[in-house]
């Protein structure tokens, strides 16, 4: 090669792009898993043509279609919190004919995945998403959400009776982590429990109850890691704003494509201060005392009033409105 040759970046074993499967998540389709059934389903092409294996990397200028309906461009990680009622199952479709939980959202919202499952019984807070990313990152064990549950079982439980499942046991040869289980109150032939688990198996608290001779006839979910259920009633959805995803993810928006990365460290920035009566960035002192001038020299007029520029006194407690809630919420068109 002469000096007069460009040298040639080297030639990397790796396609660009991504692999189909990751995009079609991201893009709220479905899991990476489900994506690759669609796949190997044959409803997935590429340039019009049909693929049969996920092992494809795609870029921007490649046009995907599923069951013939172009894969648009995906939108931010959003994710929204839902109030699941019982009689649904967590599941796009139910070869049984029982309602899901996505024919009881509201039309309006866009594709999403659950996080998760509840049981066909259970109810309470599921959350949802549109990113497959989110998605991925919100099951993980590795993050160890508490994941906090009311439980109402029939029998008179006994600490000595809910000790095995504090310490962790086993069942049919499976083994559940220890959880934390509490007795509320007892409640004629119930008894209300509250259950917190780091983990989700099939059927892991009903399994676990029925393992120490307990019944459970009533299981609501109240909070998953920091999201809780709140006030939400059933079938209600709320959307968490986007700077809680952001905070409570660590996710970031990296590009135009919104996917979920993660969140670089925020750099530490001390504040500067500030002498007495100073004002803070972006907001005007304390007005100036009649008489006084202002910065473009007119004269204040009037006589000062009393108790001017003093702090009001505290509000008492019970004078204190109620914090705001974060999100949308919209109530689901499912009928009773």
């Amino acid at each position: 090669m002469s000096e007069d040759t460009p040298s040639q970046p080297p030639k990397s074993g790796t396609p660009p792009g991504d692999r189909i499967a990751k995009v079609l998540s991201r893009a709220g389709l479905a899991s990476r898993r489900e994506a690759e059934r669609m796949i190997e389903a044959g409803r997935v092409r590429v340039n019009g043509a049909q693929i049969d294996s996920p092992a494809l990397n795609v870029t921007p200028a490649d046009a995907i279609t599923v069951d013939g309906k172009p894969v648009g461009e995906p939108e931010p990680p959003r994710v929204w919190l839902y109030h699941k009622p019982t009689g649904l199952v967590t599941t796009n479709r139910d070869e049984k004919g029982r309602g899901t939980i996505f024919d009881d959202l509201p039309e309006d919202m866009p594709r999403v995945m659950s996080v998760g499952r509840l049981d066909l019984n259970s109810e309470g807070l599921l959350l949802l998403t549109n990113d497959g990313e989110v998605k991925r990152r919100l099951e993980l064990p590795s993050n160890g959400w508490l994941r906090r549950y009311r439980v109402r079982v029939n029998g008179r439980p006994t600490d000595d009776m809910l000790e095995p499942l504090r310490k962790g046991i086993t069942v049919d040869g499976e083994d559940f982590q220890p959880m934390t289980v509490s007795l509320d109150r007892q409640q004629g032939a119930n008894a209300w429990l509250t259950i917190g688990l780091r983990e989700g198996k099939n059927r892991e608290i009903r399994r676990a109850m029925e393992a120490v001779h307990l019944s459970v006839n009533r299981l609501i979910r109240t909070s998953y890691g920091p999201f809780q259920l709140g006030e939400l009633k059933p079938g209600e959805v709320e959307e968490l704003k986007r700077k809680i995803v952001r905070d409570q993810l660590g996710l970031e928006i990296a590009d135009s494509t919104g996917t979920a990365v993660k969140k670089k460290p925020a750099r530490i920035v001390k504040r500067k201060t500030r002498k007495p009566g100073e004002p803070g960035p972006g907001r005007p002192g304390l007005p100036k005392e009649p008489g006084d001038k202002t910065a473009t020299g007119k004269t204040i007029p009037g006589k000062p009033k009393p108790g001017y520029g003093k702090s009001k006194p505290a509000r008492p407690a019970s004078d204190v409105p109620a914090p705001r809630k974060f999100g949308t919420r919209v109530k689901s068109t499912r009928k009773p």
